[in-house]
């Protein structure tokens, strides 16, 4: 009889919890994460490991400039703008302010100002051949356009020197670093991967990774 009535209780109680969960219904699923902060090694743990093939790129599948918010400046007058040091008025082509044509800009990668902005170029820091081998392939078109001209976080478009754009081309940290601030160029790679989700190759990885033990950089980047 004591037996029956130990084993009663925790049944009663059990059944009692199944008839709640019942009456309430199935758990909200967890909201996904929109942003990610953590170490710089935390960061490039982030990003999946996965093999890049650039079949089928195009860089007109990436539509940029684009204006999107209709005020006559495109995406990469409005990199020009943004990072113009203010000791330096700002000059335009015409009187309708569309499009800059002098300042001064400073290209961390080689550590060089420049005046004209004819000899600055927009670097999308994770270039766009690069992006495509690692995920942007399975895109819409109006999610690569967004991303080619992503204004929502400074560190997908750097004003750097016209030329060491052209050097650094489509290649990735695995085969192309700049001569100054390689733990800051990292950092900013890693972030702009975790903002669009992107993978990295294994060449790339270890690169990131041995900067990642070595640098004290962080990484704080909301979602696209």
């Amino acid at each position: 009889m004591l037996r029956s009535r130990l084993l009663s209780r925790p049944t009663a109680a059990l059944l009692s919890a199944l008839t709640a969960l019942l009456l309430v219904g199935p758990l909200a699923p967890a909201e996904a994460a929109s942003t990610f902060s953590g170490s710089l090694a935390q960061g490039v743990a982030a990003i999946p490991t996965s093999s890049e093939a650039n079949t089928g790129y195009d860089r007109t599948l990436f539509k940029h400039w684009v204006d999107a918010d209709g005020d006559c400046q495109n995406a990469r007058q409005e990199v020009l703008i943004s990072e113009a040091e203010t000791d330096t008025p700002i000059t335009y082509t015409t009187s309708g302010r569309c499009t800059v044509a002098s300042g001064r800009w400073f290209s961390y990668y080689d550590r060089v100002s420049w005046t004209l902005a004819s000899d600055v170029d927009i670097d999308h820091m994770v270039p766009l051949a690069e992006a495509w081998g690692s995920g942007a392939s399975g895109w819409t078109s109006a999610r690569r356009e967004a991303y080619a001209n992503d204004l929502g976080d400074y560190r997908t478009l750097v004003g750097v020197t016209d030329n060491v754009n052209q050097a650094k081309s489509d290649q990735d940290p695995a085969t192309w670093l700049p001569t100054y601030d390689k733990c800051r160029y990292v950092a900013e790679w890693v972030a702009v991967k975790i903002r669009w989700g992107l993978s990295a190759d294994s060449a790339e990885k270890s690169v990131l990774n041995s900067y990642a033990s070595s640098c004290s950089n962080t990484v704080t980047v909301n979602l696209a």
